[in-house]
């Protein structure tokens, strides 16, 4: 501990050198006084567990599915330490008992524990699975930013007008997002610099043998910072232990998963293949189908519609329209072999060939200003 001879500031040092020493200015250590308080220090290293309760505030709704509810939450710590999570809250309701539900829950959790070791930069940080009155919850981080549904709704750019200047607005719409056929769409090069995200976090999920089993535009977060984050891992499973049961959302999902049930990491390639169609286009190509049969024709049949829901600037371009074709092959066998590869042979040769037409741009840097002028806004 240094006292400061001009103010009285004082700096504790954070080098130990004996267990309760501190220093002064003048190199004298004092002690602390107080034996009850330095044995309970001691007494919590040598035990080494801890013991606590803590306190959540409810704060809102973030959303709702078929699994249950996330909610914003206030943790809250000691000496006015608090801090923003995301709680999840699985929903017993569509289990035919207790038993169903408990190894469920043990599978996900299990899932849940896996993916908090990843740490990947898009990946959602689980911190911890716990239960309440036997309802099972995750927390995790909470992402500050929006989910590609929000930004893709046209009411971004309508609004964003009143409070950007004519060229930031021109700008927005010649390098970022612009209007689709339903909602927006974004930009070529904007899309696939999402998508290349989603692929590193697919990635580090497929090594660890996780499918994340519902890639979807609101499962895909944007930062504020400009950077992708996956949520939701509710539906992933061990693609060496798939459960009997599996969770999805039959717009996004593969072929397979709708016809015989069967997940591989290629499962997910399909996925973001309709993520980024619906990207590029302002359209969902299945919107409005919920018969399950009709969804398999129509999600095998979409390779030789594509061409005619895209944007002329996208299927002028072959390399592009060839990474969108090894996306979603209807068979799971001519998809790329691994999201690495789908990144790399696809994502990456994409954004190559724009750096070499010097057509590219910042894509984080962009993105991140984009984010900020819709922070003008109430689009949460």
């Amino acid at each position: 501990m240094i006292n400061s001879p001009k103010d009285g500031t004082t700096l504790l040092s954070t080098t130990r050198h004996e267990p309760n020493a501190t220093l002064t200015l003048r190199g004298t250590t004092r002690t602390m006084k107080d034996e009850r308080l330095l044995s309970q220090y001691e007494a919590i290293l040598s035990e080494r567990k801890l013991h606590w309760t803590t306190h959540h505030h409810l704060i809102k709704l973030l959303g709702s599915g078929g699994q249950g509810e996330v909610f914003l939450t206030e943790q809250l710590g000691t000496d006015g330490f608090t801090i923003p999570l995301a709680m999840k809250f699985f929903s017993p309701e569509r289990f035919n008992d207790v038993r169903h539900y408990e190894e469920n829950m043990q599978r996900i959790a299990g899932i849940a524990a896996r993916v908090a070791l990843i740490q990947h930069d898009n990946m959602l940080d689980v911190q911890n699975f716990i239960e309440r009155d036997r309802i099972r919850v995750m927390v995790m981080e909470w992402v500050d930013g929006y989910d590609l549904c929000q930004l893709t709704d046209p009411k971004c750019l309508e609004s964003l007008q009143a409070v950007v200047a004519r060229g930031r607005m021109q700008y927005i719409q010649n390098v970022i997002v612009t209007y689709g056929r339903e909602h927006l769409r974004f930009k070529a090069g904007m899309a696939v610099a999402i998508v290349r995200e989603c692929l590193a976090a697919l990635g580090a999920l497929h090594r660890e043998g996780i499918i994340h089993g519902d890639m979807k535009p609101s499962n895909i977060m944007l930062k504020r910072t400009g950077h992708v984050k996956l949520i939701d891992i509710g539906s992933a499973i061990d693609f060496n232990n798939p459960p009997r049961e599996r969770d999805c959302t039959p717009t996004y999902a593969a072929p397979e998963l709708i016809d015989r049930c069967e997940s591989t990491p290629q499962s997910d390639l399909a996925s973001v293949g309709y993520v980024l169609i619906e990207l590029l286009s302002g359209h969902n190509p299945f919107a409005g189908e919920h018969d399950l049969g009709t969804l398999l024709q129509l999600k095998r049949e979409l390779p030789h519609r594509l061409e005619g829901m895209l944007p002329d600037e996208v299927t002028r371009n072959e390399l592009l329209m060839s990474f969108l074709q090894d996306l979603i092959a209807p068979d799971p066998n001519y998809r790329f072999e691994t999201a690495e590869a789908a990144e790399h042979q696809g994502a990456a040769a994409f954004h190559r060939q724009l750096i070499l037409g010097d057509m590219a741009t910042e894509y984080d840097h962009d993105l991140r200003l984009w984010l900020d002028d819709l922070r003008k806004l109430d689009i949460g």
